[in-house]
């Protein structure tokens, strides 16, 4: 009897925390966000927005730090009033997440306002998401990332692909319905494998003529349609990109990622035979390709961009900021190196 009672109690407490979690009611009240118009619309009335001109979010600098501020809706209205503009405009923002407290969080994009005017009331800067997530917190780099992915997703698919016609959101922004067709489109991601490869005691960077001058990162490639898992892409991107093959290969986690547009970078590890290492780089793709010692990488983690030269003026090599999951690649590569 008391083994039976011991089971139940373990399972009634499983169960109450399971629908009493924290996570668990938030995810549930975003999706009655994103499923009920009038609850969404009712949550802007009390939710905070993040702001974007043209897709470059609005950030504030205090000292030598970057902040990401949250308007309140009555904030929102006072800026909209400068422009005498009616909260309609609030009817154009995106639900990106909330608060463990449940206060919605949105993202509006005022790229048809004046820029320098919107800078000027709220004391701030408009900034390329590139260099944004350089110097932002690291726990407001996925929202902005979510954020932009998806106020461009709205921006390219304001038309039916069937019909031409027009589609209009919903409220929350998580989908977009042509009337005329029936259709329902839904933001989606292009899966992407970005893969460190190593020897056994090097590992692999490159670099293409469009980074920032002196930034190498690990390889990536995105995944074919109907054709290849993510082996098999993570195989063919190493070998069409320096020329090697993959022994061996694991996983280690994935990311959302805004570049070029919204993607799932799927990070890997790689490992080639040391005899069989010598890069054969494409040309086409790559601007330079080599391997890092163990040394050169932990120099290069501790490197500002473009911190450091050369004595004959070329940047000594940095890599990616903490927030991109390429940073991680290399960390664990270390951490497996020293251990």
């Amino acid at each position: 009897m008391a083994v039976i009672y011991q089971a139940a109690y373990r399972r009634a407490s499983s169960l109450f925390c399971r629908f009493h979690s924290t996570y668990v009611r938030k995810m549930r009240y975003l999706n009655e966000l994103k499923e009920d118009d009038s609850l969404c619309r009712q949550a802007q009335t009390s939710g905070t927005f993040y702001l974007f001109h043209n897709l470059s979010p609005f950030l504030q600098k205090v000292g030598k730090k970057y902040f990401v501020p949250q308007l309140s809706a009555a904030e929102m209205k006072r800026v909209l009033e400068k422009f005498n503009e009616t909260e309609e405009w609030i009817e154009k923002s995106v639900l990106i997440g909330c608060s463990d407290e449940h206060v919605p969080r949105f993202a509006l994009d005022l790229g048809a306002l004046e820029k320098s005017v919107i800078e000027s009331e709220l004391r701030g800067s408009f900034t390329d998401l590139r260099k944004a997530l350089f110097v932002v917190d690291g726990k407001d780099s996925p929202l902005l990332a979510l954020a932009q992915s998806l106020l461009r997703w709205h921006d390219s698919h304001q038309y039916c692909s069937k019909t031409g016609q027009p589609t209009q959101k919903n409220v929350a922004g998580s989908k977009r319905v042509c009337h005329a067709s029936r259709i329902t489109y839904y933001p989606q991601v292009s899966p992407v494998v970005i893969t460190l490869v190593s020897d056994g005691s090097r590992c692999l960077l490159a670099r293409q003529p469009t980074f920032p001058q002196g930034m190498y990162t690990a390889l990536s490639g995105f995944c074919d349609i109907g054709k290849a898992n993510v082996e098999e892409t993570v195989r063919r991107e190493v070998a069409e990109e320096v020329g090697l093959e993959v022994e061996s290969l694991r996983y280690s986690a994935s990311q959302h990622w805004p570049f070029p547009s919204s993607c799932l970078m799927i990070a890997c590890h790689a490992l080639v035979r040391a005899p069989q290492a010598e890069i054969s780089m494409n040309s086409l793709e790559l601007e330079d390709a080599r391997w890092f010692g163990l040394e050169e990488i932990v120099e290069g983690l501790k490197r500002e961009p473009g911190s450091s030269k050369h004595d004959d003026g070329r940047l000594l090599p940095w890599f990616p900021p903490k927030q991109a999951i390429a940073h991680q690649l290399i960390c664990e590569w270390v951490k497996q190196q020293t251990s």
